[in-house]
């Protein structure tokens, strides 16, 4: 049986904030909205292909990794060089600089420090080779 992903769970500070992010900037769809017993919005879980986005609320200081870190440090979405280009220009046009940039990946930061990766990297079979 081979496993899917179901969902990926990340805490922040700002829920609204963050959704607004990964909606308006990156194009995700929301799913839900979750309130906690006195109706404070708790979290958004956002469309992210056959999985989930879930944006959690959290007191705990943002956490901000440089490189690889322990546990989960980066979420890379999968894109088309032309969205690549597109989505580029769009966050930098809105404040958002690229940490880095590789021949299929481009790097920025949520509203929280969160790395998000924009990757045109071909998925290939197991035992080949992307084409370039």
């Amino acid at each position: 049986m081979t496993r899917r992903l179901h969902h990926i769970a990340v805490g922040v500070n700002d829920v609204e904030r963050v959704a607004s992010f990964y909606c308006n900037e990156l194009g995700l769809s929301e799913r839900a909205r979750h309130f906690d017993e006195h109706g404070t919005l708790r979290s958004v879980w956002l469309e992210l292909g056959d999985a989930l986005l879930m944006l959690e609320r959290c007191d705990c200081p943002p956490r901000q990794v440089d490189g690889i870190g322990a546990g989960p440090f980066l979420i890379a979405l999968c894109v088309s060089r032309e969205e690549r280009t597109e989505l580029e220009a769009r966050l930098a046009t809105r404040g958002y600089k690229s940490d880095s940039r590789t021949q299929f990946t481009s790097y920025f930061r949520d509203p929280e420090g969160n790395r998000v990766a924009l990757s045109a990297y071909p998925i290939a079979e197991p035992d080949s080779s992307p084409d370039d």
